[in-house]
């Protein structure tokens, strides 16, 4: 009884999502809820007439069996999912990614590898595909981050999207249920330990011995483990903390501003000059003038924190001021302007040596004070 009442409650809520919206979209972990909304979708039709799209974000960093059960399921249903990747990485080249962005991003700096891998594609994701509700799995049973959730969340007044979350009241036991009452497909790593899965690199089986699993449509070894309130994402995120410290527990995908996008460069006007290629770069470091040359990626938080004081800093720097794109060109920046990550600001001397700003400090009187510092 109470999983069919579940299973109604879930089809309202989609009906109402799907049908009086225009865009509505689902992004799609391929996680054990997510099954159970993709099923719900397929029984309503809503996938093979595109009513409600579906798209899914590839951080070069899943498991291998993550990408292939999508392909499972877009044959198993008949649908076709849009997939997002890194901004400016062509989908499944993970060679390109590491050339733009480094194979240890994650390692470096775990906010903005959330940031390039998982939110911008994910925010861009809803906008590209003219999202105005968007479908996801989160319940209150997965912890207390999620724990007042409800079904629908109105989109903002000043704009953003309208939230629908068909499972919101589900417990991750009644999740198996449905799967096994229909013998949902479901991502193949429930049978190999995994409660939940995500980034190869952080989610382990739990237990880590792997004795409790999910086969054939049930459960073998202990399942509390499992279905114990907030267990089901136990395993993920393992040995990652936030840079307070604190233990961390979400990927900032489902935190507020995911209606946000930022799809525009720095330094678009002003006093800053833009640096078109690295043999311009070259010229400049070898034209016997003095120079000050930021290199940054505008998907980089930090670069963008300091566009503002940087800006105002150009305004009235007694040298030329110029940016220079170097995610894309990282061999190059790595080897001539002293650049391991963003920003990385330099000071050119008329001899052409280049000297890093080795400071995190960057108020405009910060940046005025190098330059005063290099005479």
């Amino acid at each position: 009884m109470r999983l069919k009442h579940l299973e109604e409650q879930a089809m309202f809520a989609l009906k109402i999502a799907v049908e009086n919206y225009g865009n509505a979209v689902f992004p799609n972990a391929l996680i054990a809820g997510d099954s159970v909304i993709t099923h719900l979708l397929h029984r309503m039709g809503y996938l093979k007439d595109g009513q409600a799209k579906v798209m899914v974000v590839d951080t070069f960093h899943l498991f291998p069996e993550t990408m292939e059960f999508l392909r499972e399921i877009e044959d198993f249903y008949g649908f076709k999912a849009e997939i997002f990747c890194a901004e400016g990485v062509p989908v499944g080249d993970k060679a390109a990614y590491d050339k733009k962005y480094g194979a240890d991003l994650w390692k470096e700096d775990i906010e903005q590898y959330d940031k390039v891998c998982k939110v911008e594609p994910f925010q861009r994701g809803l906008k590209t595909l003219n999202t105005d509700c968007m479908i996801n799995g989160r319940t209150r049973w997965q912890g207390f981050e999620r724990a007042w959730i409800d079904q629908f969340e109105n989109a903002p007044i000043g704009g953003g999207l309208a939230k629908c979350n068909p499972i919101a009241y589900w417990t991750l036991e009644d999740t198996f249920d449905y799967i096994a009452k229909y013998e949902v497909p479901h991502h193949p790593l429930h049978a190999k330990g995994y409660p939940s899965i995500g980034d190869a690199k952080d989610t382990i089986p739990i237990p880590e011995d792997g004795s409790t699993r999910f086969v054939n449509f049930k459960f073998e070894g202990d399942k509390t483990p499992w279905l114990d309130y907030a267990s089901e994402r136990k395993g993920r995120f393992v040995g990652l903390a936030n840079k307070d410290g604190s233990t961390k527990t979400e990927c900032g995908i489902h935190v507020a501003g995911a209606e946000r996008t930022f799809d525009r460069d720095l330094w678009e006007s002003g006093a800053v000059k833009n640096i078109e290629s690295n043999d311009e770069a070259l010229e400049i470091i070898k034209s016997g003038k003095e120079a000050i040359v930021a290199v940054y990626a505008p998907w980089c938080q930090f670069c963008q924190g300091m566009e503002e004081e940087f800006a105002k800093y150009a305004e009235s720097a007694g040298v030329p001021v110029y940016k220079f794109r170097g995610d894309e060109e990282r061999d190059f920046v790595s080897a001539n302007l002293n650049t391991a990550s963003f920003p990385t600001v330099n000071f050119i001397k008329s001899d052409g040596s280049v000297v890093k700003y080795d400071s995190e400090a960057r108020s405009a009187e910060d940046f005025a004070a190098f330059e005063k510092s290099m005479n």
